[in-house]
């Protein structure tokens, strides 16, 4: 195995780069220096204002003007409770927009996590809770600030949190087997003042431990079925003895015949720009842009310490400022390339976070084969993806984001879901109705994910129109008159109120995004389809926070025209905001989509219905969705793949070089 980090090439700087150390001091500087800004206002996000797409576009293109480079930058003014919006130019060192942006709350700082858990610990209210709990070190309590969500009856104007508390035995315990249920905290963090605590009842602690590491495992009160570590797993070694297929330049990446840039935002995390295939010669677009847009975790438990839970992962608290610095061999395996992320703290100062996206190959078995049986003779070809993730901790869960490029012209994307439950505690004899038992007196309430990525779609060319492709049998009858025939339906979405879909497996429903305006040699315009995998739609009905705050997630497909300031599918600041933002406002307008610079939207969820299985720490789970090329290719564009070497095991050979069959046994191809 081997590791690159971005940080040791060096690039001509491309204005799609996310933004160095140097150039976040420099912003913040900036803002000090001409707004003068006080210890007051705090620097909740700093990244690339990035430029007009068409200057983009023109710059590479055409060797046009380098565009502006620019900072965008939330702030908070903790002193008069107020949002700003700054963008910074760092071409000419001026602040160059300055917006005041009226009753909103941006996302929650890292430096407000930690003073939500000294402000709860301290106050005496919370503190008496407690000792009737039979808790008295408070130190061993660990506090998760939840982000307040909407509730009328919440103080207006305030900027709020809304902690639960667990309680650890030891240092490093899993505190989430311990879960102090009906107690809820709301904090002022303006203030740093407790607002209310509310006492709805005490429940014993779960008498048993829940950790998941060897030290704490096996210990007397956490005595797993098995007894020690399994001793029969032998090494697995990714090896390229020539080094890895890609090639990166700064933050350009050149895998087979994919081209493509990477990028990062502190709110979004991982951003893929300028995704491309090169064909014959010739570079045609495909993504122009292409992010997760929100995520939302709902849950379905009414009890007052899990119905305050529905929080907006990305929006609420930045899933960029989130990632893990990722560890070869065990988050990432084989030949690796590391990009490090920049951050901000509230200062205004760069945070690096090492490793924070990690790209490699993986073989992913079979491409294609045939067999002849007449002559024997077998052609196969093994498939290979590019591999681009990165893993974020929020609270109890991971979330791991992976983007897969693959040698046949697909792209996937799929989340993979891990980490540790969000656990309630149960009276004694008392049985869960909204969640599942995991250990005795402790129960995980059933929940739902929703993610949303936005696709700036770019098929050969910016203009492009969307359609709903169906399958549909004929009735019977002189076309039909065998009963097995069926046709593809296709339904353009013409305009932004016909599109908000819902998929339908049972009609194998996918949508098209063709370019009308290049036709390939069998005469079809050149697309790619959106394929769904599992999803489901939001069970909280109308009336619930959901409902009102989450509207994205109750269809799966959304298509709007291109607006480069219409980027989340909740909106910009969905913290403690009442009613539905983002794609609902953005598709208001009603325009037109044929023939059009648009951007799809897909949103996706997990239903998850805990498990015992799922305790004290859960498997992970994968969701998404794919994009493949149809018609967008003359035909398979994986068949000028290399024949691989012919490999042997334990001395039996496999085929020739030639792909002839050889008699053998035991060879995994």
């Amino acid at each position: 195995m081997s590791v690159q980090s971005a940080e040791v090439r060096t690039a001509t700087t491309n204005p799609l780069q996310p933004l160095a150390p140097d150039e976040v001091r420099r912003t913040a500087q900036i803002l000090r220096e001409q707004r003068q800004l006080d210890e007051q206002v705090r620097f909740v996000t700093v990244s690339l204002h990035e430029p007009d797409k068409r200057e983009v576009l023109d710059h590479d293109r055409n060797g046009g003007p380098v565009p502006e480079r620019a900072a965008f930058v939330v702030l908070y003014d903790r002193g008069h409770q107020r949002t700003v919006e700054a963008v910074v130019s760092l071409t000419s060192g001026d602040v160059t927009s300055w917006q005041v942006v009226e009753d909103v709350q941006p996302s929650v700082m890292l430096e407000e996590f930690f003073s939500a858990e000294e402000i709860t610990r301290a106050d005496p209210r919370w503190q008496e809770a407690m000792r009737k709990r039979g808790v008295t070190d408070f130190s061993l309590a660990m506090i998760d600030p939840w982000a307040a969500g909407y509730d009328i009856d919440d103080p207006a104007g305030r900027r709020l949190l809304r902690p639960l508390t667990f309680v650890r035995s030891r240092e490093d315990d899993n505190g989430y087997a311990r879960p102090v249920e009906g107690l809820v905290v709301l904090l002022d963090m303006d203030r740093m003042e407790v607002i209310d605590v509310r006492d709805h009842g005490v429940v014993p602690l779960p008498p048993k431990a829940g950790n998941y590491t060897p030290e704490l495992m096996f210990d007397d009160d956490n005595r797993p079925a098995f007894t020690t570590l399994r001793d029969d797993v032998k090494p697995l070694e990714i090896t390229q003895p020539e080094g890895p297929s890609f090639t990166v330049d700064g933050h350009a990446v050149s895998w087979q015949n994919w081209r493509l840039r990477v990028g990062y935002t502190p709110r979004e995390g991982l951003v893929l720009h300028q995704v491309g295939y090169e064909d014959r010669g010739r570079l045609r677009p495909v993504l122009y842009r292409a992010s997760l847009s929100e995520m939302y975790i709902p849950y379905g438990d009414p009890a007052p310490t899990h119905r305050i839970k529905n929080v907006f992962d990305e929006g609420e608290y930045g899933v960029g400022m989130l990632l893990n610095p990722l560890t070869l061999g065990c988050d990432c395996l084989g030949e690796i390339f590391y990009f490090d992320a920049t951050a901000n703290d509230q200062d205004g100062g760069p945070v690096t976070i090492p490793n924070a996206i990690c790209m490699h190959e993986e073989d992913y078995g079979i491409s294609w084969k045939h067999t002849d049986f007449r002559t024997e003779k077998v052609e196969v070809r093994r498939s290979r993806r590019l591999v681009i993730s990165c893993v974020a901790t929020v609270g109890n869960y991971e979330y791991g984001f992976f983007w897969y490029l693959y040698t046949d012209g697909s792209i996937q994307y799929e989340v993979k879901l891990t980490g540790v439950l969000s656990t309630g505690a149960l009276a004694d004899g008392a049985e869960p109705r909204h969640g599942v038992v995991v250990a005795p007196g402790l129960y995980g309430p059933h929940h739902q994910h929703f993610f949303n990525v936005r696709l700036d779609m770019q098929v050969d060319g910016e203009r492009n129109s969307v359609y709903e492709v169906d399958a549909a049998a004929v009735p019977l009858g002189p076309d039909n008159p065998y009963g097995n025939a069926w046709v593809t339906k296709k339904t353009l979405l013409g305009r932004e109120s016909e599109a908000r879909r819902l998929i339908d497996p049972l009609i194998a429903r996918v949508w098209y995004v063709v370019n009308p305006n290049e036709i390939t040699e069998l005469g079809q315009p050149t697309a790619y389809k959106l394929m769904p995998g599992d999803n489901v739609l939001p069970l909280q009905q109308e009336g619930s926070q959901a409902f009102a705050r989450a509207q994205f997630a109750y269809k799966h497909l959304w298509v709007t025209r291109f607006d480069p300031h219409e980027r989340y599918a909740a909106g910009d600041y969905p913290n403690q905001h009442g009613s539905p933002g983002g794609l609902l406002e953005y598709q208001k307008a009603d325009r037109p989509l044929e023939n059009e610079d648009v951007v799809v939207w897909y949103s996706f969820g997990a239903h998850h219905v805990v498990r015992p299985e799922d305790w004290p720490v859960m498997p992970a789970t994968y969701i998404g969705f794919t994009l493949k090329p149809v018609g967008f290719f003359d035909g398979n564009p994986a068949l000028d793949m290399p024949r691989s070497v012919a490999a042997c095991h334990n001395g039996a050979g496999a085929h020739d070089g030639a792909g002839h069959a050889v008699p053998q046994q035991g060879v995994a191809e």
